[in-house]
């Protein structure tokens, strides 16, 4: 009796603060999504076209520094951020001594790690001190094909994920696995366990029955099982481990280097409403549209984040196949003999114009053996998806890349990231192929910033509220009408992206940096925070750094939002040239030019009239020589 009493008064304190902290918790996510903007305000470019020279950043808070992988040079690149608005070059770190290439970067507590991978043969990850000359410290080796390094939030850990790709004849095919490197004893100390998969050997009919891709030439459980990303949880108990082609997710228990389970994502139905694609490049024109074929989401970027107290994660669906010299998985659907009970119209299905064209696994889809496909199965989602940590799907964004790029981007839709005038090129090839993830906490509130490797741009949601996630803007520093090759075609190939908080940033303000492969360069974001009385603050309450910053056009809010029938539209110029301004309906249509005109620098207004149309969402996109900008705003009548 006595152990009761004695829990009880606590317990009671504890529900109590429960309620309370819950109810704080529901007015938070109740407020209204705050109108976040992104500003591009500076750049770093390497001047190298199309060979990775720009892949991945890390930002260290302590010296300022900015570093980012250069594969070309198998470097990483050490910049002087004190100014986000001119990154400086200071430096590189050679990687030659530790592997052939710099594949990731992280920085914690004043010491950087760069992941280094060697073919086949184990990795290594080098780590060095953030400050002065960055001396070198130690190596360590890791498995096959380190892909993507982290620090766990508390800084004490360290995971690589060990992709371990197999060579391109399939003679070697190492097995994927996740190193734990313990840093509790610092960096000379380090210490390195390995969680493999080697468990599910033996177990691969199971795992191919939950779903599990498992199914290279000979190949184990522990050998298709390999680790793209990681994401870590806040308290750095736990990694989430994304196995891109196997489509699946695993759970790793940091302590004991252990994988605890292991779940698939299953597949996008493409044939239901909101979940549409364009399948075709021959099609001679944006055809988005709902049809019989599934696209495993594949995974690439991932991250992980809290709401309500419990844990989920956010991948970006990119997609990816098995395409090596030894073995491909790779098919377009006209080359593919269709079921004729599940596809009577398989003639028209397969024309170049429809389906024909689309890449499609051979791996998966024929059901019952009998050399026809009875599901078609497309790579990537063209989308990205938040779960829960036990492999619920909580959301996903559907066909909003395609559609929201199609209205903003029409001439340019689904390009690829080497060539401009490369319109509807990618549609039969996953896409805008959203990859890079990262998340931000804004005031409160968590935003998903995603970017797209062929289409360039950076996609923001409001994620506070998980299954209830909001576009809010689209951005993207791409310049259509340059030239690539020249480097006047912007940035190209968003890689990696970093979120840097208000608490951590040169400016007080938050950050977003977009390290780019194709363009060689890194462009830099700055994120400020709408009033609704026509200021603008960054993460710290009542900072205005608009007025100070020294580049970069900005569009705001339009105000009020929504409206009924006016509003204002706010922009500014940081230079003088050609401005258009204009306003779409979600089918992509134009319905109001507002600007199309050279104005000079500086603060603009416009208004717009909304009578004579109906209440609904429209979209506003601000073009200039730098980019585009695109927000949402809403006719409420």
């Amino acid at each position: 009796m006595t152990a009761v009493r004695l829990t009880r008064t606590p317990l009671l304190v504890t529900g109590l603060l429960s309620l309370l902290l819950a109810a704080t918790t529901d007015a938070l996510h109740a407020r209204p999504s705050l109108d976040i903007e992104l500003t591009p305000v500076g750049e770093y470019r390497t001047g190298i076209f199309d060979d990775g020279a720009a892949e991945i950043s890390a930002f260290c808070p302590l010296t300022k520094r900015l570093f980012v992988v250069n594969g070309s040079t198998n470097a990483v690149d050490v910049l002087d951020f004190a100014d986000p608005s001119q990154p400086a070059y200071l430096f590189s770190l050679d990687l030659s001594p530790y592997g052939d290439g710099p594949t990731h970067v992280d920085v914690s507590l004043g010491r950087v790690a760069v992941s280094v991978e060697s073919g086949q043969a184990p990795g290594k990850v080098a780590f060095f001190r953030t400050v002065g000359d960055c001396d070198f410290v130690i190596a360590v080796e890791v498995g096959a094909l380190p892909d993507m390094v982290v620090f766990s939030p508390n800084g004490r850990w360290m995971l690589t994920a060990n992709e371990a790709e197999p060579s391109d004849d399939y003679g070697v095919d190492p097995a994927g696995s996740v190193s734990v490197i313990d840093l509790r004893s610092g960096l000379a100390h380090a210490t390195v366990a390995t969680a493999d998969f080697t468990a599910f050997d033996g177990h691969e009919d199971e795992l191919r029955a939950q779903g599990i891709r498992i199914f290279g030439p000979g190949a184990s459980a522990s050998q298709d099982l390999e680790p793209e990303y990681i994401a870590v949880s806040h308290n750095s108990r736990t990694a989430w481990v994304v196995m891109q082609e196997a489509n699946a997710i695993a759970e790793v228990d940091i302590h004991d280097a252990r994988v605890t389970d292991i779940w698939a994502l299953g597949s996008k139905d493409h044939s239901l409403p909101g979940n549409g694609l364009d399948p075709s490049n021959r099609d001679s024109g944006i055809e988005i549209a709902n049809w019989p074929v599934h696209g495993f989401y594949l995974p690439d970027g991932l991250a992980a984040f809290r709401s309500r107290g419990h844990s989920y994660l956010v991948t970006g669906n990119e997609g990816d196949s098995r395409d090596y010299g030894g073995y491909s998985e790779e098919a377009r659907v006209a080359d593919v003999v269709l079921d004729p009970t599940a596809f009577p119209n398989a003639a028209a299905l397969q024309d170049n114009a429809a389906l024909g064209r689309l890449k499609i696994t051979t791996a998966n889809g024929d059901d019952d053996g009998d050399g026809d496909f009875d599901r078609l199965f497309s790579y990537g989602a063209r989308s990205f998806s938040i779960w829960s940590t036990d492999g619920e799907q909580v959301f996903d964004s559907g066909d909003d890349f395609e559609q929201i790029t199609a209205t903003l981007q029409p001439a340019d839709f689904n390009s690829d990231n080497t060539e401009n005038d490369s319109f509807d090129s990618r549609s039969d090839d996953k896409g805008p192929e959203p990859e890079g993830v990262a998340i931000g906490e804004i005031r409160g509130r968590s935003y998903a910033f995603i970017g797209l490797e062929r289409m360039g741009g950076v996609f923001v949601y409001d994620i506070t509220r998980p299954a209830e996630a909001e576009f809010v803007s689209y951005v993207t520093t791409r310049i259509f009408s340059g030239d690539p090759e020249a480097d006047t075609a912007g940035d190209l190939g968003p890689e990696g992206l970093r979120f840097i908080p208000a608490w951590q940033s040169p400016t007080h303000e938050p950050l977003l940096v977009c390290a780019n492969e194709v363009s060689g360069s890194v462009n830099v974001y700055a994120i400020s925070v709408d009033d609704h009385h026509g200021g603008h603050h960054g993460g710290h309450h009542g900072d205005d750094h608009l007025a100070n910053r020294p580049g970069g056009v900005s569009l705001g809010q339009n105000s009020p939002n929504p409206f009924n029938p006016k509003t204002t539209i706010h922009y500014s110029l940081p230079d003088a040239g050609r401005v258009q301004l204009a306003v779409f309906d979600v089918q992509g249509r134009r319905i109001a030019q507002l600007v199309d005109d050279v104005q000079s620098s500086g603060e603009h207004s416009v208004d717009f009239d909304g009578r004579g149309l109906a209440s609904g969402v429209y979209y506003y996109r601000l073009s200039t020589e730098q980019g585009s900008t695109t927000r949402r705003m809403t006719l409420l009548k």
